[in-house]
């Protein structure tokens, strides 16, 4: 088995066309001798290319709606054919069987077409494609010998390989191309089955779960400087995963993870509040600050202002386009932030934020979380959690005990749920609604026991917690908690309720004139 293996012959069929004239001409140019199907050799044709047809090749017209047109003997002994083998020889020979030495396939494009909201099954079956798969593993398999590539994002690295070698491919390149090729079959085939496992209203869990991750890129390094870290994306709405990068030095893994939590957040947050600009700070996957205002400028404001020396090396997501006087706040000393994310950066914004930092990371996010995949996957020795998105809010409140509940206290117990939700538990978050906004004044999160988690969101908050609502993620199983907040001021307690000692608090609020409601519906994070 040599390395260089000289391109005679190579076999050309493709869904996506890109590149492609450019890589027929590099191989014509070689004097190489194209084979094609379909449409590729109609487009091949036209752009005036002398092209065999496969029904040439194997004496059969394209048949059944092309679902058949290269399963044959003629295309897979050509891909298969170890051309130092004496048997395989003799077997070509006594055939009629010429080698092919380059393949170039792209498959029918299922990921994209099921992808689409009004897709019919009998439109999506149509897109398995059957053929194509047969002959990348053909190909791969017998890689010593025939390059394959999937891609075409290594045309250009092919055509240069060919430059190089007068016309042949090297054993390395093959093999590089051959585990590509076998990493796009098994993704095709587990984008099928996923689709085809059925509603995931039904079950969200088949008992063979298939996961394809495309890696996005390196990171710098993982939760520490020690360990080695790399960004995949998992479907098409995997929004940081999509995420485009304006500016600043390279992501770490807890950038990203803090990014992520951050643009939920902050986009949850805009849709509770209407519309409002929203914005949060996250840090250690926490977040130390979240506000709605009028302005973008106003939100990151009062968001900063939730826990200014936490915020200071946080993460900062909006969930409306980053306008200038919203980057002029950011560029005032107090602020130092390692991540900004929004869903778009105004050109002055970005200017003067770039200015201001060599440093700091600008991610642009247009795709929206959610959009993708609705199941959360967390790997453990051994094995991997799943569950369901936790995207549900409880957004009607029960009213269980004191004065019954303002608008005002409706609309901060609305804005605080995702807030509370995305704390670590057990947590226990304040807010303030000054001039009609709505802050984040105070939370306690990660607690091993409710009654400190109260202790630290009123030691956060401090007077700012007199008049506000308190966000509980679980019910309180003693009046003790619900006591350490109504003596640090707040108006009404919002819980889900289902402690055996629920009228315990009822009754407390009542005796204290505090407002209780209740959400049934509890947001434990871990």
């Amino acid at each position: 088995m040599p390395d260089l293996i000289p391109v005679k012959r190579a076999l050309l069929s493709v869904s996506d066309k890109t590149g492609l004239v450019a890589l027929a001409r590099a191989l014509a140019s070689r004097g190489v001798r194209l084979v094609s199907t379909g449409g590729t050799a109609k487009a091949l044709a036209a752009a005036g290319f002398d092209v065999t047809p496969i029904e040439a090749v194997t004496g059969f017209p394209e048949m059944m709606d092309g679902r058949v047109k290269t399963l044959h003997p003629k295309v897979h002994g050509g891909l298969l054919a170890v051309r130092d083998d004496p048997a395989h020889l003799q077997a070509m020979r006594a055939h009629a069987i010429d080698p092919i030495d380059l393949l170039c396939i792209n498959l029918y494009p299922f990921e994209r077409t099921v992808a689409c909201p009004d897709v019919t099954r009998d439109h999506a079956i149509e897109n398995i494609d059957i053929g194509g798969p047969s002959m990348v593993r053909s190909a791969a398999k017998n890689a010593d010998w025939v390059a394959v590539v999937t891609d075409p994002a290594d045309y250009s690295a092919l055509i240069a390989e060919l430059d190089a070698n007068a016309g042949a491919t090297s054993l390395a390149t093959r093999r590089r191309l051959q585990a590509k090729a076998f990493a796009r079959t098994a993704a095709y085939d587990a984008a099928i089955a996923a689709w085809l496992a059925g509603d995931p209203d039904d079950d969200p869990f088949p008992h063979r779960l298939s996961l394809t991750l495309e890696r996005v890129r390196s990171l710098r390094y993982g939760e520490n400087p020690h360990q080695r870290a790399a960004l995949y994306r998992l479907g098409p709405g995997a929004a940081i995963a999509a995420a485009r990068q304006l500016h600043g030095k390279e992501l770490s893994y807890n950038n990203v993870n803090d990014a992520a939590a951050a643009l939920d957040l902050a986009l949850h947050l805009g849709r509770v509040t209407a519309g409002r600009p929203a914005a949060c700070v996250i840090k250690h996957a926490n977040p130390c600050g979240a506000a709605a205002g009028p302005t973008p400028a106003d939100a990151v404001d009062l968001a900063i202002a939730g826990d200014a020396l936490a915020a200071y090396g946080g993460i900062l997501a909006l969930s409306v386009p980053l306008d200038a006087p919203a980057a002029q706040r950011l560029s005032l000393k107090d602020v130092f932030l390692e991540v900004i994310v929004a869903p778009a950066f105004d050109d002055d914004a970005l200017d003067l934020l770039r200015s201001r930092s060599a440093n700091v990371r600008l991610l642009r996010v247009e795709a929206a979380p959610g959009a993708g995949t609705a199941i959360d996957f967390r790997s453990i020795p051994g094995g991997v959690l799943a569950q369901t998105r936790d995207d549900a809010l409880a957004g009607d409140f029960g009213h269980r005990a004191g004065p019954p509940p303002s608008e005002a206290q409706l609309g901060l117990a609305r804005f605080l749920e995702p807030v509370c939700r995305a704390l670590t538990s057990n947590a226990v978050c304040i807010g303030s609604a000054p001039a009609g906004r709505f802050a984040l004044v105070g939370a306690g999160a990660g607690q091993m026991d409710r009654l400190q988690a109260c202790r630290i969101a009123v030691e956060k908050s401090g007077d700012r917690s007199r008049g506000g609502v308190a966000f509980s993620d679980a019910f309180f199983p003693f009046p003790d908690a619900p006591g350490v907040l109504i003596d640090a001021g707040v108006s009404c307690l919002v819980h889900p309720g289902g402690s055996k000692r629920d009228d315990d608090t009822f009754a407390l609020c009542r005796e204290k004139g505090v407002t209780c409601l209740t959400t049934g519906l509890r947001h434990f994070r871990h």
